[in-house]
């Protein structure tokens, strides 16, 4: 809340501020907004969008290359579980791990000089394969260097306890070093290179464990382009295995460059279960797009890192050498548009000073301006301007003078209705001495009543006034027609305070007494006065038991109470018949004094049914003299 009460103060001030710039500020202003502000968005819509294309080329480029990384590794691992099967399918190889019984130096002789060396050659044929060996739990055999060994000396491996959750019961592992198994029971030994081992629990005979088979392969020879040379210096491949560790060959320098640490770019690199092929980050303050593909049977993640920096500085300085082009072009148009209104705007600084000459009081003067144009168009509408203003104060003199006679004979009227009171009143006291009541209240109604009229002091009155006022109307109204006329009010108490303009029931009360008393007939005339609030507005209604209209005639009464104030009531052939027939002069007076005074959605409309009532319904803003607006 108090935000945007800032902001609203904010902008409503430099509303107020930019009033007062002159129109040159204004001009140069609005080429700032009309022509730098977008062309800076656009220059941003640019850069992102270069910089999108970019990136989303480096991607279909680093895309191939973990393609072809894939390829190398599909044939990796297809050889290493083709020599994994050629060893087992060695009968003497499994009925050696198998025996039951202790060999004698000649079988031992034997197999080391026929299988051994056969396991060897295997291992020759395919230069990529690192070792072949194979881990026996029997107590009966000994070890054969370099193939056959204990499996206590791998039993505290990663691996060891979890090959047999596997449904074939092998697994692949990716290993940091590959030290000798022959020295793994030494403290201390010398690590290796990193390597990736397939794994393969050996069932013989079946049902029965007898062994681990394990062929594994240099990392440097199972993924080539990883721990490979490379040209680019602004990639590089890296292994994620299943546990989140890194391998990747530190002679490329990209990643050194970082200064990031390897637990830093291990996050980094595997950023949680949702991770997507394809991600942005940012390492050491620099971006990075990564890139990556899942390597299934390992369990393993090839991402492709890929630096960004030179891309997006690239999009950067494009950029920033369209906003600097714009920036000096609206300088050069702001200068010039500055130059040549100070030429177009002469003649408006004229126009201005003539303009404070007027606000001094100086009418007697002729404008120098001529020439066509907006501002010559000014001038030419400001010369008639100062004439009509000459004019309008001749007329306001005039004016004036009429005035003061006006105030004189008013003054005179008053005179004279101030001696016609006294009479009444003269005649009102002889009647109530003579005994004479009825005669003594018809004048007291009477006096009401031209007191009403005659004194018209302000255009607006209290409803309960007027209502006063037709109270003693139809008291004179029953002395002529033998108290036939009966008044009935349905007015609220509140709303007897307020505003409307004076006479406007009257002349309503006089078309009901008029027109809907039945003059054949002995029976009487019942004129009701509602009043009602609705929605900022009230509605008064004044409603006789008459004869009242077809609804031809009240359609016709409608159109001549609405007519324009500027056409003749005989307008139309269907108005003239209200207008002599329907009493619709005073009622149209009535609804333009109401419009006038009010507005074009106040007034007042006709409504009636024959031989049953006729109802006029007045339209006014619901305004309380006491207490303000309703």
């Amino acid at each position: 809340m108090r935000m945007r009460t800032f902001w609203k103060k904010t902008i409503r001030r430099l509303a107020e501020r930019q009033e007062q710039w002159s129109l040159q500020t204004r001009l140069i202003l609005a080429y700032v907004i009309i022509l730098l502000i977008p062309s800076v968005l656009i220059s941003l819509l640019l850069f992102r969008q270069f910089a999108g294309s970019a990136i989303d080329e480096m991607e279909r480029k680093n895309e191939n290359t973990l393609e072809i990384e894939r390829l190398n590794i599909d044939n990796n691992i297809e050889t290493i579980r083709r020599a994994a099967d050629l060893s087992l399918a060695d009968q003497e190889v499994l009925d050696y791990i198998s025996r039951s019984t202790d060999p004698d130096t000649a079988e031992l002789i034997d197999f080391s000089t026929t299988v051994v060396p056969a396991l060897g050659r295997l291992q020759s044929n395919n230069p990529n394969i690192a070792h072949i060996r194979i881990y026996f739990d029997n107590k009966r055999i000994n070890e054969i260097y370099p193939v056959f060994a204990d499996e206590e000396r791998v039993a505290k491996e990663p691996w060891f306890g979890g090959l047999t959750a596997s449904e074939d019961r092998t697994a692949w592992s990716l290993t940091p070093n590959d030290p000798d198994p022959f020295k793994m029971i030494f403290e201390n030994a010398p690590a290796g290179q990193p390597k990736v081992a397939f794994l393969k629990e050996i069932m013989y005979p079946l049902g029965v464990h007898a062994g681990i088979l394990e062929v594994d392969m240099l990392m440097t020879s199972f993924f080539p382009k990883t721990f490979g040379s490379s040209a680019d210096d602004m990639s590089q491949l890296v292994i994620s295995d299943s546990q989140g560790h890194l391998f990747y060959n530190p002679q490329q320098k990209l990643l050194a460059a970082t200064g990031v640490s390897p637990e830093e770019l291990a996050v980094a690199l595997n950023p949680g279960e949702q991770q997507s092929d394809s991600f942005r980050l940012t390492l050491g303050g620099q971006p990075f797009l990564a890139v990556s593909r899942e390597i299934e049977p390992l369990g393993a993640r090839m991402i492709n890192v890929v630096s960004l920096q030179r891309v997006l500085d690239s999009a950067r300085q494009t950029r920033d050498r369209l906003i600097a082009a714009n920036v000096i072009l609206i300088a050069i148009l702001s200068i010039a548009t500055y130059a040549l209104n100070s030429f177009i705007l002469k003649k408006l600084h004229i126009l201005t000073d003539s303009m404070k000459r007027v606000r001094q009081g100086d009418f007697g003067f002729d404008l120098t301006v001529r020439g066509g144009g907006e501002v010559g168009e000014l001038a030419h509408h400001f010369r008639k301007m100062l004439r009509k203003i000459n004019e309008l104060i001749a007329d306001a003199v005039n004016k004036k003078a009429a005035s003061k006679e006006t105030e004189l004979r008013s003054l005179k009227n008053q005179i004279d209705s101030h001696f016609l009171y006294n009479t009444l009143e003269n005649i009102k006291m002889m009647a109530e001495v003579e005994g004479q009541y009825p005669i003594s209240d018809a004048l007291t109604s009477l006096g009401g009543l031209m007191r009403y009229n005659l004194k018209w002091t302000s255009e607006y009155v209290r409803l309960r006034d007027e209502v006063a006022h037709i109270t003693n109307y139809i008291a004179i109204m029953n002395i002529r027609y033998e108290n036939r006329i009966r008044l009935a009010l349905d007015i609220p108490a509140a709303l007897l305070d307020q505003e409307l303009l004076k006479m406007s029931l009257q002349p309503i009360v006089e078309n009901a007494v008029k027109h809907g008393l039945r003059a054949s007939s002995m029976e009487g005339l019942t004129i009701r006065i509602e009043a009602e609030a609705r929605e900022g507005t009230l509605l008064l209604a004044v409603r006789d038991d008459g004869r009242g209209m077809p609804a031809d005639r009240v359609a016709q009464l409608n159109r001549s109470i609405a007519l324009d104030s500027t056409e003749p009531p005989g307008a139309a052939a269907a108005g003239a018949d209200a207008w002599r027939e329907g009493g619709g002069i005073g009622l149209r007076n009535v609804h333009q004094r109401i419009q006038l005074y009010y507005g074009k959605e106040y007034g007042l409309a006709a409504e009636s049914e024959e031989g049953a009532y006729t109802r006029v319904v007045i339209r006014i803003p619901y305004f309380i003299l006491t207490g303000g607006a309703g």
